[in-house]
């Protein structure tokens, strides 16, 4: 497994978080975003620089992305994306993506769009609060913890 980040708006809380969890679990994380940052030195941190441009980084993270990676991300529709092609999708504030529920997030994002492009004030999200930071942790450790589980299993015979 894999996780990729969609890194433009990602939080750097959470790229940090991320960052620890690679070197921990010795899993290999992508940060994917259209302008430069900086990431730790580490075998197991790497960045991919994209042009500027409307989705970019989202479709470099489709087309890269594998069924079974984790990829994180605010942005429902690649998330959607995600899903589609067997991947999972985890937002900053700890939002498990499902495939059970993302046509509904998608129906309430483009409802929200609509709403903001009338001229509607629909505010912004709220804060990265200490409760969405706890959240993602466990979420990444959990997902973390099945994909070990199952490389472990992978390797044992069958009975």
């Amino acid at each position: 497994m894999k996780i990729w980040v969609d890194a433009d708006a990602c939080p750097a809380v959470i790229k940090e978080t991320l960052f620890r969890a690679a070197e921990r679990t010795r899993t290999q994380v992508t940060l994917v975003a259209n302008h430069s940052m900086r990431v730790p030195p580490s075998r197991y941190v790497s960045f991919v620089h994209v042009k500027h441009g409307f989705d970019v980084a989202d479709a470099e993270i489709v087309e890269r992305v594998a069924a079974g990676d984790l990829v994180v991300t605010a942005d429902i529709p690649l998330a959607a994306e995600v899903i589609e092609k067997g991947g999972q999708a985890l937002s900053p504030r700890g939002e498990l993506f499902s495939p059970d529920d993302i046509k509904a997030r998608l129906t309430m994002r483009d409802f929200m769009d609509t709403l903001r492009s009338s001229g509607i004030d629909t505010g912004g999200p709220p804060a990265l609060s200490q409760a969405d930071r706890q959240a993602f942790a466990n979420h990444l450790d959990s997902i973390l913890a099945r994909a070990a589980k199952r490389a472990t299993d992978v390797g044992r015979p069958h009975k």
